[in-house]
């Protein structure tokens, strides 16, 4: 399985996105200082740079964001937002937006080792699409593990959940309830630059 390796900090700087946006709250680089001080984009720059930032926040590979871009092409709706709701979908970010792992590198590590079950059945698949009523819970034979039982403690780290997911605090279960809109995708990304690209 392809895998994006690229040092978070570095490529968030490039890319002009916050580590936050990833789930580091104290990344920083300070290599090249005066990476900002550049001459002005190109469209076609622009176009590649919002490609690129979708790609590395959910941690997709060119061949298979091309699979989305022409499954979003082909739904009915805007292209660029059904792009985006098709990767907010992925079960490795709904278990990272669920609040089970601190980032979505972390979430796609531990859906791949099948610590997750998607109504009862175990998915280890971290590009699954959830849908709606899916119930995504932490598998039985995870639970005693230190890292989920963190989740359920008395010190458990609140989490902001979006409006299209449930999850009843101190449990290890959550709910899609209704399907993503743009409006819950808080990342900072102009979609219509990369159906641009892609319509070339």
């Amino acid at each position: 399985m392809a895998k994006n390796m690229q040092p978070v900090a570095k490529r968030c700087k490039a890319l002009n996105i916050s580590p936050a946006a990833m789930g580091y709250a104290k990344k920083t680089t300070n290599r090249n200082p005066k990476a900002n001080i550049r001459r002005k984009q190109s469209e076609y720059a622009m176009q590649l740079s919002e490609k690129q930032k979708v790609k590395f926040v959910y941690g997709i590979m060119e061949k298979q964001f091309r699979m989305y871009y022409d499954r979003a092409a082909k739904a009915q709706g805007k292209t660029g937002e059904n792009l985006l709701i098709l990767v907010e979908r992925r079960l490795d970010n709904v278990v990272y937006r669920l609040g089970f792992a601190m980032t979505r590198r972390e979430a796609r590590q531990l859906v791949n080792h099948g610590h997750f079950t998607v109504n009862g059945k175990r998915v280890n698949i971290p590009s699954y699409l959830v849908s709606v009523g899916d119930v995504i819970e932490v598998a039985e034979k995870s639970r005693s593990s230190v890292k989920f039982k963190r989740l359920t403690g008395e010190d458990a780290v609140m989490v902001t959940l979006p409006q299209w997911l449930e999850r009843e605090k101190n449990t290890l279960r959550g709910v899609v309830t209704k399907m993503p809109e743009r409006g819950d995708i808080d990342l900072p990304i102009e979609e219509h630059l990369i159906v641009e690209l892609y319509s070339k």
